[in-house]
């Protein structure tokens, strides 16, 4: 299935426009969705409710307001917020080129794909090489459904991508949180380091990843729909984090268990090296030089039996 565009704009810089189709680069976070639903099975409907006069308010005689106070509000009507929107310019203006990696990602909002529209197939693959050659990113402004956005404009492995960006005021401080300082010595640096090396990988690749709640869900559901019942099951208490005390122990603990687990992974079966006839044979001596052993109680009671035994003629010859 052909993916759909949601906007036709030009990427603008200077003297130069190019033609591009936008394109969602992630879908919903939510793969599965419910319905709120009576005890019966129907279906419910929200109804709003005026607090103070009592009644029911019909949608249509809802109005936005903003508390400026507690349970004080400004009103606005919807055609004074639609003056206030930003007008859609159908353009993406880069404002400048910056170092790819001057953008924290922790500004990173919602992604999308540009693709070339048509006559923009040169001027857009120009624009990508000369970004990649460079190791630039472009940083331009968007209108958007009424909103202005910040955005980044960055070469990715097939193409140009169009990355949203969060205001400053939209990104908490890390200066707010209370992070304790500590000093950190030479010998505990180097195990972590080492920990590190033993888990390393050439990069992200998420196949390896899937969403095991979202799976497990839609088994329930199809469990659900099969007559099926869902057995439920006790839930785990978690198992609490203790204290370590030594930190220098624990990564070296982290380091063996890492060396046992591949030494493991990486230990060849030992081929058998006795044919079946002598396996067999060895058994039947092994047995052989294990049966003494076991009866040697039985000999006992044989032995303790026939001195009872001698012992009654001569106790019959003393009477």
């Amino acid at each position: 299935m052909a993916a759909r565009s949601i906007a036709s704009l030009s990427l603008t810089f200077g003297l130069v426009s190019i033609p591009v189709k936008v394109y969602s680069a992630t879908e919903s976070r939510s793969g599965v969705s419910f319905n709120l639903l009576h005890e019966c099975g129907s279906r419910v409907r929200q109804q709003y409710f005026c607090i103070r006069e009592n009644v029911p308010v019909d949608r249509s005689e809802l109005k936005k307001g903003y508390e400026f106070e507690k349970d004080r509000y400004v009103m606005f009507e919807p055609d004074e917020l639609k003056a206030l929107e930003e007008t859609a310019q159908h353009t993406i203006d880069i404002i400048s080129f910056i170092p790819l990696e001057s953008v924290d990602p922790i500004y990173y909002d919602k992604a999308y794909y540009l693709a070339p529209d048509k006559r923009g197939g040169k001027p857009y693959q120009l624009l990508l090489e000369a970004m990649r050659e460079s190791g630039r990113c472009a940083l331009a402004r968007w209108v958007w459904k009424g909103k202005q956005y910040v955005v980044q404009v960055r070469p990715g492995s097939d193409g140009l991508i169009l990355q949203q960006l969060l205001y400053a005021d939209e990104v908490r401080s890390m200066a707010d949180l209370d992070i304790e300082s500590a000093d950190i010595r030479k010998p505990e640096l180097q195990l972590a380091l080492q920990l590190i090396d033993q888990i390393a990988a050439d990069g992200y690749d998420p196949q390896e990843f899937k969403d095991e709640e979202k799976q497990r869900v839609l088994e329930a559901i199809d469990e659900k729909i099969a007559g099926k019942q869902i057995v439920v099951t006790e839930e785990h208490a978690p198992q609490g984090g203790g204290q370590i005390i030594d930190l220098t122990e624990a990564l070296r603990a982290s380091l063996s268990k890492g060396k046992r687990t591949a030494k493991g992974a990486a230990a060849p079966e030992q081929p058998e090296t006795q044919a079946p006839a002598a396996a067999k044979a060895n058994g039947r001596k092994a047995a052989a030089s294990d049966s003494p052993g076991r009866k040697a109680p039985r000999r006992a009671a044989a032995s303790s039996r026939s001195a009872s035994s001698e012992a009654a003629p001569r106790a019959r010859a003393r009477k």
